[in-house]
């Protein structure tokens, strides 16, 4: 009898657990929406828990703040970037075939509109924040690292061009160009453009070569 207590306990526990998370992933994704839609600072939890159909109670047994629901919308977001990258950059052996990997990123990687202004809205509140900017900074080394892993993995397979130092530098070179990119993105709307000019440069950029360029 006592194990069937126990085994009662620790099914309803999990049956709990489940229930949260659900809960917790369907604020996360009503947020998305109404975050890209009015902009962090002009949404209220209110408007969250409505959009999700919860109460307040229910954001609360999740979240403390409106802050960290939003930080963890950035944190969930930037993950799957990283993994990404990371995953379209691991499918070469030691040789590292940059326009097929260049292909492959651009192909998986999110450039989404809705994500895009969510994001500039994080930046520009981290960059009043120094907390906030320290997390910012730590998940743009965690892509960066991505990147300059499997470069660094391809020396000595392939070469780099030299101006850009060594795979750190290659890295930090390649995510600055992905910011070029989606700051274009986010005022001209063309997705597939981006993509494509997102391809020559990060192509160019590796390899050091030329082609017909992309004029967005």
């Amino acid at each position: 009898m006592p194990v069937r207590d126990h085994e009662r306990r620790e099914g309803g526990a999990a049956r709990v657990t489940r229930r949260r998370a659900r809960t917790r992933a369907n604020l996360l994704d009503a947020a998305f929406g109404v975050f890209a839609a009015k902009g962090f600072g002009r949404v209220s939890i209110e408007e969250v828990c409505e959009a999700a159909g919860y109460s307040r109670g229910a954001f609360y047994s999740n979240f403390a703040t409106l802050d960290e629901l939003f930080f963890a919308l950035y944190q969930e977001r930037a993950d799957l970037i990283a993994d990404q990258v990371a995953g379209a950059l691991a499918v070469d052996g030691p040789d590292l075939d940059v326009p097929a990997a260049v292909d492959r990123v651009t192909d998986v990687l999110l450039l989404d509109l809705d994500w895009l202004l969510v994001k500039t809205d994080f930046l520009v509140h981290a960059a009043r924040d120094r907390a906030v900017a320290r997390t910012l900074l730590e998940h743009r080394a965690r892509l960066r690292s991505a990147v300059a892993d499997r470069l660094a993995r391809a020396r000595g397979h392939t070469a780099l061009p030299a101006v850009l130092g060594d795979a750190d530098g290659a890295a930090h070179a390649v995510v600055a160009a992905y910011d070029g990119v989606t700051t274009q993105l986010l005022l001209d709307k063309d997705v597939d453009g981006a993509r494509a000019w997102l391809k020559q440069l990060l192509t160019a950029l590796l390899t050091g070569g030329e082609g017909t360029p992309y004029i967005p």
